[in-house]
């Protein structure tokens, strides 16, 4: 214990330097330190900011995202380019779990060559033959490799490194092979007289005591690793007690993977649909941002002169919600939380989730309430006697050339925003055909009814109506109170909102007043049929029904 102590007061004066230094300076660490395990550029940088110091390049994960076995099935220069990836990936250091080194001395030569061209820190290499078998697997044949041979596998690997940093670790699997605590002793000492940086013991009982009982007698002449994949519910405690230098979680990201995966693949093939796992998977802005998009867009700001214009939002929200008396009496019906968070924070958060920051959001009732710094605040002073059209019209300078307009009590999922900003058409509402109630003041008849079995049928707005359908035919289905306006649109509208403010009745109109002039005056206004997914919040029943929904929701 008095080595290793040493040691460690040597590398805790050494200046922070490279990976393999950041590696060395874990295994010399006087804390329990931890790797998690990764196999490829994208679960790296997943264990890099979950906040682990260290990654693990396992041999099993790796060969199992390529699909093949963990008995060298998957060559070394597959292995190293893989390595690669995940070096560029992350900052923090990488140890490879190098099987028995890939061949002989010269095999093992050549890997810590490449390894260290590629930014890996060091490699764990175990003293079995070539080809190798997982550790793990039951019943399987366990040969271990000549104790001397492996010796000088480590020797040449250490002549060959050019960083002194760079950290071979000796993987003792005695125990492994039933070959005894007695042997496994001997082959550490070997291992470490030959110039190992660390001993690896490994041991596929379910209790710790194979491992702690070799740790005693170690007494701690070099960083000692463990792999708890079979004991795994030994306390960290035990570990720490027992000297041991550094755990090694060591496949538990691609098991994760997939579970997940399976269980996706079969919801997507038995219901033919997306609509069910989108909102629960990772969107895959998140996998833009793993991928490092953000930097890239930073980049072509700075290399390309070419700009494009966003989209931006605007909301409704300046009523106190008629028949939500009880519960808005000092905060407005926007205000109201559903499953922990506000309706109109749960409208924010999905505009930015879809790469929409210019939100406007028009108050009234409690205005002070509305507490969110990222959107910009329009009150309407008229709000307890106007209607909708008051509050547009307060707000119709923030209405641009691609503005999302939105009733502020609605949750949806966010394929219809989504496909709503993908939608052609100057004016597009949404329309949820699975509603077709005749006396609904938001009722829609529309050009042709929805055939769901065409996407994104081309069909026009005939009127929103809860009486006067065309030809006294039953409506198609109800406007969500959802639409989006672009350059001619957003003319039409605010034309048609001027034109609306003329007549006395102007405070008790309505959005769906406003959309019917539009077209009265002869301008297409196109609908983008739903079918469900989607609610709004009018009356206290419904607050039960949208914290079930909100659950659902990202």
């Amino acid at each position: 214990m008095a080595e290793l102590d040493q040691a460690r007061a040597i590398v805790g004066r050494l200046p922070p330097g490279t990976k393999a230094a950041a590696l060395r300076a874990l295994l010399y660490s006087p804390r329990l330190e931890f790797l998690m395990a990764a196999h490829n550029g994208i679960s790296a940088r997943i264990v890099e900011e979950a906040g682990f110091k260290g990654i693990w390049g396992s041999g099993l994960a790796i060969s199992a995202q390529f699909g093949v076995r963990d008995n060298n099935e998957a060559s070394w220069t597959q292995v190293v380019d893989t390595l690669e990836f995940m070096a560029d990936a992350t900052r923090i250091p990488i140890l490879l779990d190098g099987d028995t080194g890939y061949g002989n001395f010269n095999n093992m030569r050549r890997l810590v060559h490449k390894l260290e061209q590629r930014g890996v820190a060091g490699v764990c290499v175990e003293d079995k033959c070539f080809p190798k078998t997982n550790s793990l697997m039951v019943g399987a044949r366990q040969p271990l490799a000549d104790r001397d041979e492996f010796c000088g596998k480590i020797q040449a690997g250490k002549d060959s490194q050019q960083d002194p940093d760079f950290c071979i670790v000796a993987r003792v699997e005695a125990l492994i092979a039933g070959w005894g605590l007695d042997e496994a002793l001997r082959r550490a000492e070997a291992y470490r007289r030959a110039g190992a940086d660390a001993v690896l013991i490994h041991s596929r009982s379910r209790r710790p005591d194979q491992v702690l009982a070799f740790a005693r007698e170690w007494a701690g002449r070099c960083p000692l690793i463990v792999v708890p994949t079979r004991y795994y519910s030994t306390p960290m405690a035990v570990f720490r007690r027992a000297g041991i230098a550094m755990v090694i979680w060591a496949n538990h990201l691609i098991r994760a993977a997939v579970s997940a995966m399976q269980g996706v693949a079969r919801e997507i093939h038995d219901s033919e649909s997306l609509v069910n796992v989108e909102e629960r998977i990772a969107p895959v802005e998140e996998i833009f941002r793993l991928q490092g998009a953000d930097e890239l867009v930073a980049a072509e700001r700075r290399y390309v002169s070419t700009r494009r214009a966003g989209a931006s939002a605007l909301i409704l929200a300046a009523g106190r919600g008629e028949g939500l008396e009880a519960v808005t009496e000092s905060l407005p019906k926007v205000m109201l939380p559903v499953a922990g968070r506000a309706l109109l924070r749960r409208l924010v958060d999905e505009f930015q989730r879809q790469h929409i920051q210019a939100i406007t959001v028009v108050t009234g009732y409690r205005a002070q309430a509305i507490d969110l710094p990222e959107v910009a605040l329009i009150h309407n002073p008229e709000h307890g006697c106007g209607g909708e059209l008051t509050s547009l019209s307060h707000a119709a300078l923030a209405i641009g050339d691609d503005t999302v307009l939105v009733y502020g009590d609605l949750l949806f999922r966010g394929y219809i925003l989504g496909d709503l900003l993908d939608t052609p058409g100057e004016i597009v509402a949404v329309v949820d055909s699975a509603i077709r109630d005749r006396d609904r003041p938001d009722a829609a008849y529309c050009s042709v009814p929805d055939d769901r079995a065409v996407f994104r049928q081309e069909v026009d707005l005939l009127r929103i109506d809860p009486c006067r359908g065309p030809e006294g035919g039953a409506p198609h289905g109800r406007w969500i109170g959802m639409l989006r306006v672009r350059a001619r649109g957003r003319r039409w509208l605010t034309q048609g909102l001027t034109a609306l403010q003329a007549r006395a009745d102007f405070a008790r109109l309505a959005m769906a007043d406003l959309l019917n002039h539009v077209i009265a005056a002869g301008h297409p206004v196109r609908v983008m049929y739903i079918h469900g997914h989607w609610l709004d919040v009018n009356r206290l029943e419904d607050l039960p029904r949208a914290g079930e929904f909100a659950q659902g929701l990202r």
